[in-house]
């Protein structure tokens, strides 16, 4: 099996980070192979809406030469990619957003082509939040549920934690073991 996780955090090393570590390290001890690509850090350009992928068929068909066809790659080679992400003003950051939009190339429906790359691909989120679950991540889940539907992912579900502030508490055993 193989796992892609997609860090759309802008820090690096922050709070969303910390807390996948030790979901990462489980993956791996029981082995499954992980492949762990941090947005942040690439160029990926926003979606210009031109329709091109929509006519391509087999593959991305994105006309623009930036890391999004690496990413796609490395999705479509994987049983199950996750969303790790901080959620800022009720979604997520650039970083992931606009990763998100450029998905549009994955599905074949608004064009002459019809089709999707990753059908029947998991798709499950890790996130932190500066409120309750349900107030302050239910949005992004909720965008993401939608775009599982309409691309035929298994939504496979939700982890998160509350940020309290400081990096430690996501070093807990509670946040670690999911208590």
């Amino acid at each position: 099996m193989k796992v892609c996780i997609l860090m759309g955090s802008p820090r690096l090393n922050g709070n969303t980070a910390e807390l996948v570590k030790p979901f990462i390290n489980e993956l791996e001890a029981n082995h499954v192979q992980v492949v762990y690509i941090t947005l942040a850090d690439k160029n990926i350009r926003s979606c210009r809406g031109c329709y091109t992928c929509q006519n391509v068929t087999v593959e991305y068909g994105c006309p623009q030469k930036d890391d999004m066809q690496d990413i796609i790659s490395q999705i479509v080679q994987s049983d199950c990619f996750v969303l790790a992400t901080p959620i800022y003003t009720w979604y997520c950051p650039a970083e992931m957003k606009t990763m998100l939009d450029r998905f549009y190339g994955m599905n074949k429906f608004y064009g002459k082509l019809k089709g999707s790359l990753w059908e029947g691909k998991k798709c499950a989120i890790i996130a932190t939040h500066g409120y309750d679950a349900h107030y302050g991540a239910e949005p992004f889940e909720t965008g993401i549920k939608r775009l599982c539907e309409h691309s035929n992912l298994n939504y496979i579900g939700m982890y998160s934690v509350r940020d309290e502030d400081d990096k430690a508490s996501f070093q807990t055993a509670e946040a670690i073991n999911g208590v």
